[in-house]
C-alpha cells in the first residue's frame, strides 16, 4: 500500500514555488534510515548531488543526527569541500522522515581549490568518477550567501513545524540555553587564554569533538573585546578576529594556505552579509565546525579501511566515557574478534591501546587549557580511578599530569 503522504511532505511542495528557482535551493526527503524518497532537485542533477551527500559523510551524519530524540531543531551540515546542507523535521512523524536542504555553497567554488578538496574520495573508481561529474558541474553548482541560505532553512523548517523561529536557532548546539557570558570586565583573563589556546588547539588537530571546549570558552567570554557604539559591528569584528586566527590554525594543521585563506575570506564576507547577532552566532558557529572538519579529514589515515577510520572518529566522538570493542563492532557490522584483528592490523595498536592514547591527547588539552582537577579529569574521560589515570599518563606522555601542566599550562 502507498505510503500517505503527510502534511510536512505537503508543504514541501509548496515551497518549490515559494522558493525563486533562480536560488538553485532544493529540498529533499529521506526516510530516517538514509533512504532517498523524493526531492525538488532536476532529475539531470539529482544523482549527482544524492551521491555528494553520500559521499562526503554527510548523509551518515543526518542520519546520526536523527537519532538524538533531544534534537529536534534544523542543523546545518558541513563538508570538506565546502558544500553545505542544512537537515530538520517535521513535528507530526519527527524521527520516521529526514527533510535535507540543499547543498549550497557560500561562495563559488575555485576548480582547483575543488579538485584538491577531493582527491582523498578517490578510493573506488566510481568515487573518482563521481568526483570528475561534481569539477564538470561546477558552474552550475549552487552558491548561496550564508545569510540568505538560513532564512530559506528557518522558512521551510517553521512550515513543517508551524513554529515561528529565527536563524539564531541554528547555533543552539554550540551555544545551549543556561549559558551566559560575562562581561570584559568580569573576565578571568588567563582563563580566557587557556579557552582561547584550546579552541584553536581543536582546529589544529582537527578535533571533531570539540563541543564541551566551544562551550567552556562562551561561559567564560563572549569573544574578542572590542569596543565601540554599534553592537552588530563589534560582533562582526570579533568573529573576522577568530576567523583570521581559526585559519591559521587550520594551516597549522596542514590545511594549505590558499584553501584557509580563500575560506576565511568566503566567511568574513559572510559576516559583513549578517544583519543581526543571530545570523553572527550561527555563522562563526559553522565556520568553526567547517575548519575543524577539512583540518580533521586532511589527518585521516589514507591507509585505514572505512570501518576503521569509522571506529576512529567513534572513539573520538566518545572519549568521555568507556569505550567497548563490541560497541564498536556492532558499529562495524563485524564480530568483535575479527574487528579486534583488522583494528590492530591497520593502525598497529589494539583498541584499548589505541582509546587509551586518546584519551591521554585529551587529558593533555584539559591540563593545558584548563584548571580543573587531575581527579576530575579522570572522571571525566573514564578512568577507573586517578592514581590508575597517572600511571596511564605517565606511560604515554612520559610525565605526570601535575607536571605536565606546570611546563605547558597557561
Amino acid at each position: 500500500m502507498e505510503r500517505r503522504m503527510t502534511q510536512g511532505e505537503q508543504n514541501l511542495m509548496m515551497l518549490e514555488s515559494v522558493i525563486p528557482s533562480s536560488e538553485k535551493l532544493y529540498v529533499w526527503c529521506y526516510h530516517a534510515d538514509g533512504k532517498l524518497i523524493a526531492s525538488s532537485c532536476p532529475e539531470d542533477t539529482e544523482e549527482l548531488l544524492a551521491r555528494s551527500f553520500q559521499n562526503l559523510g554527510t548523509l551518515y551524519r543526518a542520519v546520526e543526527i536523527t537519532k538524538n530524540s533531544d534534537q529536534a531543531l534544523p542543523r546545518i551540515i558541513g563538508s570538506p569541500i565546502g558544500m553545505q546542507w542544512a537537515v530538520t523535521f517535521e513535528t507530526e512523524r519527527q524521527r520516521s522522515l529526514i527533510f535535507v536542504i540543499g547543498p549550497v555553497f557560500y561562495s563559488a567554488p575555485d576548480e582547483h581549490q575543488l579538485r584538491t578538496a577531493l582527491r582523498p574520495f578517490h578510493d573506488t573508481l566510481e568515487q573518482a568518477r563521481w568526483s570528475s561529474a561534481l569539477i564538470r558541474s561546477l558552474p552550475s553548482l549552487p552558491v548561496m550567501s550564508y545569510a540568505v541560505f538560513t532564512r530559506y532553512v528557518m522558512m521551510i523548517h517553521n512550515t513543517l513545524t508551524g513554529q515561528q523561529l529565527g536563524p539564531e536557532v541554528l547555533s543552539t548546539a554550540i551555544a545551549p540555553d543556561g549559558i551566559t557570558a560575562q562581561t570584559a570586565g568580569e573576565r578571568d583573563r588567563e582563563k580566557v587564554y587557556r579557552a582561547e589556546r584550546a579552541l584553536l588547539q581543536m582546529v589544529r588537530n582537527g578535533d571533531i569533538n570539540y563541543h564541551a571546549v566551544v562551550q567552556r570558552s562562551i561561559n567564560l567570554s563572549p569573544g574578542v573585546p572590542v569596543h565601540g557604539a554599534d553592537p552588530l559591528r563589534q560582533m562582526k569584528t570579533s568573529i573576522v578576529v577568530f576567523t583570521t586566527l581559526v585559519s591559521r590554525a587550520a594551516i597549522e594543521g596542514g590545511l594549505s594556505p590558499e584553501i584557509a585563506y580563500s575560506l576565511g575570506d568566503s566567511y568574513i564576507q559572510a559576516v559583513e552579509d549578517c544583519r543581526d547577532s543571530g545570523e553572527l552566532t550561527a555563522l562563526s558557529a559553522a565556520m568553526y565546525h567547517d575548519f575543524i572538519y577539512r583540518v580533521h579529514h586532511l589527518r585521516t589515515n589514507p591507509n585505514y579501511s572505512h570501518a576503521i577510520q569509522k571506529c576512529c572518529d567513534y572513539i573520538e566522538l566518545s572519549i568521555d566515557r568507556k569505550i567497548k570493542a563490541a560497541e564498536l563492532a556492532a558499529l562495524c557490522g563485524y564480530t568483535e574478534y575479527y574487528l579486534t584483528e583488522i583494528f590492530k592490523k591497520e593502525t598497529g595498536l589494539s583498541i584499548s591501546i589505541y582509546i587509551r592514547y586518546a584519551k591521554i591527547e585529551r587529558a593533555k588539552v584539559l591540563l593545558e587549557s584548563t584548571s580543573i582537577s587531575v581527579r576530575e579529569i579522570s572522571e571525566r574521560l573514564g578512568f577507573n580511578t586517578p592514581n590508575y589515570f597517572i600511571q596511564c599518563f605517565r606511560d604515554v606522555a612520559g610525565t605526570t599530569p601535575a607536571a605536565y601542566r606546570k611546563a605547558y599550562g597557561a
